[in-house]
């Protein structure tokens, strides 16, 4: 008899009868034959650190590596994994998460999930591929190899908006510079609204000679930030204070700005190179992000153009990704071919010889 509702929920449900399950379920078991894989996660994760056997406990290397496979999965972002790891039983169960613990933050995360290196998923992608031919999955001796594009999470590389992201960044860390250390004197004066409604006038201008006033009035007001940030980070490399940790601080954030600061000049150099000269720059000079300047432009087929960069991909007859690789700039997939064959062969013989 159907009933109006739910008077008692039961206290736990024990396993969940869905593919996406079971699905989980084969992962896990993978993972668990090959605990090499933690190992391996385990090394990055404690490289930095100098005393192991102390401190917070934090996320397991078991735990790290099962929630990146839930991410990649999902296409989750950070905030939407938190979330998620922690509410169905299943990515609860495969991330190894008690049914008491409190599951992890945003921030956790991604810090943690970013500490394993580019080195170390290869790695684990090896173990996986050796793994599969030890069960007759995968042999490796017939492969497709094939080039496609990965896009950069990045807006539409503008000059007026690279300008725009290079004033509000500096002048941002600029001024928090000012805050944590007072006693420096550094000097700072604010030019976001003004570069910003500069950046909304080019937007809007109906023509390239109306554009022409707004943004050398935009590339003369990031000029000047560049300038209060040089001077900045300036006096934060030289403070000496007598707290370490200050010290630290201070040259950490120097850092970070010096790293802006190259970035901010290189993006100005292009803005009048191409919009005042009217010069035409080349693609490999370029700065198209200040959040992703790895970013390279790659037009396919002489029609779309994107901003990311391009990857082999390697599979196998069991449709196993065997192999990928990211290319710098934008070769021919002719050229790659021969690269990709050789990389081929080189992994079945280390997979063998394990």
């Amino acid at each position: 008899m159907r009933k109006k509702y739910q008077k008692q929920m039961s206290i736990m449900i024990i396993s969940v009868d869905h593919p996406h399950a079971e699905k989980l379920e084969h992962i896990s078991r993978i993972l668990d034959r090959n605990p090499i894989i933690y190992e391996m996660a385990l090394q990055d994760l404690t490289v930095n650190v100098s005393n192991p056997g102390t401190g917070a406990e934090g996320m397991t290397a078991e735990q790290i590596v099962r929630a990146a496979i839930i991410k990649q999965m999902e296409d989750y972002s950070y905030e939407n994994l938190a979330f998620h790891i922690v509410d169905p039983i299943c990515y609860r169960q495969f991330c190894r998460i008690g049914i008491r613990d409190k599951g992890f933050g945003k921030s956790a995360l991604c810090s943690n999930i970013k500490a394993l290196s580019p080195e170390t998923w290869e790695g684990i992608n090896r173990v996986i591929l050796g793994d599969a031919e030890d069960k007759d999955i995968e042999k490796g001796r017939e492969v497709r190899i094939d080039c496609t594009v990965v896009s950069s999470n990045i807006h539409d590389p503008l000059d007026s908006n690279l300008l725009w992201d290079s004033v509000r960044v500096l002048a941002r860390m600029v001024d928090q510079a000012k805050s944590r250390f007072d006693d420096l004197g550094i000097q700072f004066t604010d030019h976001t609204r003004r570069a910003k409604r500069r950046m909304l006038a080019i937007l809007n201008a109906k023509s390239e000679k109306a554009r022409k006033k707004p943004y050398a009035d935009l590339i003369k007001v990031t000029r000047k930030t560049v300038g209060y940030a040089q001077s900045a980070a300036s006096l934060l490399e030289g403070y000496v204070p007598t707290n370490a940790a200050l010290m630290t601080t201070a040259q950490a954030m120097a850092e970070e700005l010096k790293k802006y600061i190259e970035l901010a000049w290189r993006v100005i150099e292009q803005t009048e190179r191409r919009v005042i000269h009217d010069e035409s720059v080349p693609a490999s000079e370029k700065v198209v992000s200040i959040f992703e300047p790895h970013t390279d432009i790659i037009v396919k087929d002489r029609r779309e153009t994107h901003y990311g960069h391009k990857i082999c991909l390697t599979g196998g007859v069991s449709n196993l990704i065997v192999d990928c690789v990211i290319v710098d700039g934008n070769p021919a997939d002719s050229t790659l071919t021969g690269q990709m064959i050789d990389r081929q062969n080189d992994i079945m013989v280390v997979t063998r010889s394990r």
